[in-house]
């Protein structure tokens, strides 16, 4: 496998929201020429709202429309000026009001984007580090970035993961003067809450940790005043503590508010905090609705308003327990998600729920990870008793349904949310809609001649490839080297194969994909923990191999149904190995096997480009030079046939050990020169067993001694190369010395002695694989873009690698 082109995450979210805008769940607008929170208006049908997060009902409160009415009236549709010179009227009131409901002293900011890219660099300094949940919102994630041009570190740990954190505190401690974890109060997507007291004593027992908590969700349900959930765990506010509220949500006005007992901090933050100095200042309207709620909040209503979206939300809680339906996280927030697991069953389900009445929200990548879609659920004050027991009977009756169109199971999505439920982890042969499915660990219990015929022309794959493969990683001592194989053939009724593939359980280097500065640094953490950032990986084909690993008859009418069954056996094996990511690879652009992966929970990344040679004929330096493009001949005359004659090239089928220490020295130099793809290296037996298998051969350029300047020739690089049963030359990896590589175009004259040697021994088809495509090119390779379609099981290791590779 070769390097994987450096993929931008906004557009893998662009996929995602494309597809789910395509079927109809997200970027919809509301109609209707009123809105009274109870119901909303979708493509003319009025549906019951379960999506809202005016969870008190606060924003349709005529106390506060009749108080931002009032306030257009007075003072206009704007205050158009910089708080930093004058705050219009109503300011100074609504400051006054949110520091008597938290009590301590507040920032009003217009939102809390725009809160956080303000405040997180004001109370950060350069000597302090911040640690990330990786679950923390968007908006805090993007401005804690920022502080990277400061060399500020920024580190992150997995969901409430309170070992990790403790790890990443002591490791940072003696470097740095505070450290920063910042959090959600209570989080979007699931309904679940940080572990608030717990941090709480994590930063008595380490002083230098400070709390940073986005508690937009927790805020006025929850709390003294509605002060939010953060604040209720709290009880008083410590000094080393900082909490972001808002005022619009379920306080019903918007704005956002941030409170901290530091008065030296509150100081500096209100006298400079970027964003919050230049930019414009909260409508005259929005002021003064908030205003009015925070009067509501300072009352006695406050607590009868909390009472009433409790009682819903027992009644929901009580609801959902006497059903089947994998409820994900069960507490007293006005959350609730429903895992419905692949981004299809999702759609289905929603749009069910749509057709019978009920509007909710879909949980997509990148709030969750792709195969942990589901339905979120907001409970608030206007749904009434019946409507949210409606709704829980509509959900129970389409449910099943969905997960029957969409050919998942309640198994499939339990597992998926790691929940409790009875699983079918039975593996093997077995029949399924007009198809039978014959399964293997080993290419040895396969037929030989079948597998040749459906892959005997795909590079290191044909049946003698795989045995090769198999008695070198299946064999290996150290985990990074040990693979276990997985081959499945599906077939019809007539036995005739429909789909095949197979698939290796190994550990991946989690940088594999990353770019190569960002390996290069957690390199330099391996050097004391070899196995830091690694994860067990489901991968079809290998790391080794490179072409199309999946054969699948797509003119069969039972070829989709093939797909399924599929990938049922990959579910299964999901839940029996555990591993961290499933991958599947080498894939030509095709929109219809592209959306059929996404809708199963797989997110597409591009892969370099594939170079080969197909039909090929050698007929000699002369004709071969012939066939090149005019700029290609330019090339090969430039840079290529000049320097052949400073080489001795030899072809070996068997070395000594003293040559394959050799052999194995120059690939490390490539290795360690190339960690765009990061993998572990192979066990020396590769080498080894490539001498004694008769399908493999060594190509060696010796440059000669009077160029070497040596008493003898020097051996400067050697291309590995197979050769498969359909007379496919596979040029596997090369080792070259990088002390003459530039001046001697090593590389180049490795990639002009592979075809000549390929075209000697009558190869028809030279499959170069992935890298330097360009180069391929040069000498007559014809190019095809390639992709992948990864499943994670979370966005931890995306999201850190993604927040490294955006380091300054």
């Amino acid at each position: 496998m070769a390097k994987i082109k450096a993929n931008n995450f906004l557009d893998i979210v662009d996929e995602v929201f494309t597809d789910a805008t395509k079927h109809g769940v997200i970027h919809l607008y509301a109609d209707g020429e009123s809105l009274s929170g109870r119901t909303i208006g979708i493509n003319n049908k009025s549906l019951f709202h379960f999506g809202t997060t005016g969870y008190l009902g606060l924003e349709q409160d005529e106390r506060l429309k009749r108080a931002a009415v009032e306030a257009i009236l007075r003072y206009g549709t704007q205050f158009p000026l910089s708080k930093t010179y004058v705050s219009h009227p109503l300011y100074q009131n609504l400051e006054d009001k949110m520091t008597e409901i938290y009590g301590n002293p507040v920032v009003i900011t217009k939102n809390s984007t725009l809160g956080h890219i303000g405040v997180i660099p004001s109370v950060v300094s350069d000597s302090d580090a911040i640690i990330l949940d990786h679950q923390v919102h968007w908006s805090v994630q993007n401005a804690a970035k920022v502080l990277k041009t400061r060399s500020v570190p920024i580190e992150m740990i997995r969901h409430n993961n309170l070992n990790m954190l403790e790890d990443k505190i002591k490791a940072l401690s003696s470097k740095h003067e505070k450290i920063w974890y910042m959090a959600d109060g209570l989080y979007s997507m699931f309904g679940d809450a940080a572990p608030v007291k717990e941090l709480l004593e994590l930063s008595n027992k380490y002083p230098q940790l400070h709390l940073y908590f986005d508690d937009v969700h927790g805020m006025s349900w929850a709390g003294k005043h509605g002060s939010g959930y953060v604040m209720q765990e709290l009880g008083d506010l410590p000094e080393h503590v900082f909490v972001f509220g808002t005022l619009s949500k379920t306080f019903g006005a918007s704005g956002a508010v941030m409170t901290c007992s530091n008065k030296k901090m509150h100081s500096k933050i209100k006298t400079f905090g970027g964003p919050l100095t230049f930019s414009a200042q909260l409508e005259p309207a929005s002021v003064a609705a908030a205003i009015a709620s925070a009067e509501i909040h300072l009352s006695e209503e406050i607590y009868t308003l909390q009472g009433e979206l409790q009682q819903r939300i027992r009644l929901f809680n009580d609801l959902l327990l006497e059903t089947d339906l994998p409820l994900v996280e069960v507490n007293n927030s006005p959350v609730f998600y429903i895992g419905t697991g692949m981004p299809i069953t999702g759609y289905n389900f929603v749009n069910r729920l749509i057709k019978d009445g009920f509007f909710v929200n879909l949980g997509l990548f990148p709030a969750v990870p792709v195969k942990n879609t589901g339905v979120r659920i907001t409970i608030s004050r206007h749904n009434r008793p019946e409507e949210i027991k409606a709704l829980t009977e509509a959900m129970e009756y389409h449910f099943p349904k969905a997960l029957e169109a969409t050919h998942t199971t309640s198994n499939k999505v339990f597992s998926a949310f790691n929940l409790n439920k009875r699983k079918d982890d039975s593996i093997g042969v077995k029949t399924s809609q007009g198809l039978m499915l014959e399964y293997a660990e080993s290419i040895s219990e396969l037929d030989r001649t079948v597998w040749d015929e459906l892959f005997g022309n795909q590079g290191v794959f044909d049946y003698k490839g795989l045995e090769f493969l198999e008695e070198t990683f299946c064999n290996a001592d150290n985990p990074e080297s040990h693979w276990k194989f997985y081959y499945f053939i599906i077939r019809d009724q007539l036995n005739k194969p429909v789909l095949a593939s197979y698939f290796t359980y190994g550990l991946w280097k989690e940088d594999m994909l990353a770019p190569e500065s960002v390996s290069r640094e957690i390199e330099k953490l391996r050097v004391n923990n070899p196995l830091y950032m690694t994860s067990y990986v489901l991968s079809m084909g290998s790391l080794f191999t490179e072409g199309d690993h999946l054969f699948l008859d797509t003119s069969h009418p039972l070829w989709i149904n093939a797909l399924h069954l599929l990938f049922n056996e990959l579910d299964i094996l999901d839940r029996i190995l555990k591993p961290s990511m499933i991958v599947l690879r080498d894939f030509k652009k095709d929109e219809v096997l592209n959306e059929f992966f996404h809708n199963h929970g797989f997110f597409k990344v591009s892969m370099p480009e594939s170079a080969y040679i197909s039909d090929f004929k050698w007929k000699g330096v002369e004709q071969f030079y012939k066939n090149l493009s005019s700029r290609s001949k330019r090339h090969f005359k430039k840079d290529v046939l000049p320097f052949q004659s400073y080489f001795n090239v030899e072809v070996l089928t068997q070395i000594s050990l003293e040559q394959r220490d050799e052999f194995n020295a120059l690939f490390q130099q490539v290795r360690r020169n190339n960690l765009g793809l990061n993998t572990f290296d192979y066990p020396l037996s590769l080498i080894d067993n490539m001498s004694a298998h008769p399908n493999w051969e060594f190509i060696v350029l010796n440059l000669k001694k009077e160029h070497a300047k040596a008493n003898h020739d020097i051996c400067v690089g050697v291309m590995f190369c197979y050769k498969n049963v359909a007379n496919t030359y596979v040029p596997a990896f090369i080792g070259m010395d990088y002390t003459y590589v530039k001046d001697f175009q090593v590389y180049r004259q490795l990639l002009y002695q592979t075809i000549k040697r390929a075209g000697e021994i009558g190869m028809s088809h030279i499959d170069f694989g992935m890298t330097a495509a360009f180069e391929k090119k040069k000498l007559g390779a014809q190019i095809c873009p390639k992709v992948a379609y990864m499943q994670a099981k979370d966005n931890f290791s995306m999201e850190l690698l993604e927040m490294m590779g955006n380091k300054k």
